[in-house]
């Protein structure tokens, strides 16, 4: 038995849910995001709960009931509250600005990284040392958050580099004499 996939879902105030076969379509205040089930789950909606249940006893069928409830959860999640990350940037000289829709990034390059924001995503600069990514759909902004942190990954010597908020970066000693 899943104990993630047991657990219902509530619609929080402000958000609807639609099912129209393996489909469900969630509404709210942030937008509205869809999910198409596998054949494997039955998907139900009880007033302003959302239930997720395996057909079958199958292998393939229990994987797919905590995962199905799962995605359900962000949809509700997205739409009600968003997605964060906030990333860092350590180093000396390390900036960030935005430009319009552009992330402009100094990182010690020769030329400076400009950072396209995708659709559905919104990119903010609190301070000049830290990025804020957020969106309705959280494997975009964890993407969006990756490909950023792709350009400078924090090093172990010296700890520069670009690194998510609460992220520990183990760091090494470095040459004795």
């Amino acid at each position: 038995m899943s104990r993630i996939g047991k657990k219902p879902v509530e619609l929080p105030a402000g958000v609807s849910a639609q099912i129209s076969g393996q489909t469900i379509e969630v509404k709210g205040p942030k937008g509205t995001r869809n999910f198409t089930a596998n054949d494997d789950v039955e998907i139900t909606l009880d007033g302003n709960v959302i239930t997720v249940k395996p057909r079958g006893n199958s292998k393939r069928a229990r994987q797919q009931w905590g995962m199905s409830r799962t995605m359900v959860a962000n949809l509700v999640q997205g739409v009600s509250q968003g997605f964060r990350k906030d990333l860092e940037l350590v180093g000396v000289g390390y900036r960030a600005a935005m430009a319009g829709n552009t992330l402009k990034l100094s990182l010690g390059y020769s030329h400076e990284v400009n950072f396209e924001a995708p659709q559905g995503v919104t990119i903010t600069t609190p301070k000049q040392t830290e990025i804020a990514i957020e969106g309705i759909d959280q494997q975009l902004v964890g993407q969006v958050a990756a490909n950023i942190r792709e350009w400078r990954q924090p090093e172990p010597y010296k700890g520069k580099g670009i690194r998510y908020k609460d992220e520990y970066i183990f760091r090494k000693e470095g040459k004795k004499k």
